[in-house]
């Protein structure tokens, strides 16, 4: 199955339409259920469904040009940077005042209240990974990895070809940097 997947993602990066449609029905049922997670920690103020974010997904992936992926971790990182960069988009025009984002009807129900999405700390969230990446890149997709992707310490281990022990440094590292960053840009 890995060898199939190398090969796919090796002719996807050459430009080959059939390959990258081949790969995404490859892996369709991993990225649902990254697609499905994603939506869930956003809580019940997304109304995105599961299949339309992954289908957004797919043609932003198809159509993209840059660099390559050499393996599926890179390639699933990559697909959880589509999904999470969507679903900010989504909450900010949702809430884009020149849409009429600002009129919400609102109930004193505070369970409502807790679980709904704020877009200013989503895109806060987004903006700190994305500083991140550009500080160190593999932090970041251990990042995308662990929170995003659901996956263990251990099958990021297996996919980077790294020890356990070494990943949780990673995340650790990673948590530091972003709650440096997020704490920054909170208002004194």
């Amino acid at each position: 199955m890995e060898s199939t997947l190398s090969t796919l993602i090796e002719a996807a990066e050459k430009g080959d339409g059939s390959a990258t449609e081949a790969l995404f029905t490859a892996l369709y049922s991993e990225l649902h259920g990254m697609a499905r997670r994603q939506l869930a920690r956003q809580g019940s103020g997304i109304s995105l469904s599961v299949t339309t974010l992954l289908h957004e997904a797919y043609l932003d992936m198809a159509g993209r040009t840059g660099p390559r992926f050499p393996d599926e971790a890179r390639f699933m990182g990559y697909a959880v940077r589509v999904m999470r960069n969507l679903i900010i988009n989504y909450a900010r025009d949702r809430h884009a005042q020149k849409r009429g984002g600002m009129f919400v009807i609102t109930s004193l129900d505070v369970d409502t209240m807790e679980s709904s999405v704020n877009e200013r700390e989503l895109s806060e969230i987004g903006e700190a990974l994305d500083r991140l990446a550009k500080v160190d890149p593999e932090l970041a997709e251990v990042v995308d990895m662990k929170f995003f992707c659901g996956f263990s310490f251990a099958e990021i281990a297996a996919m980077r070809n790294l020890s356990e022990r070494t990943v949780q440094r990673m995340w650790q590292k990673a948590r530091l940097y972003l709650h440096q960053e997020l704490r920054a840009d909170l208002p004194v």
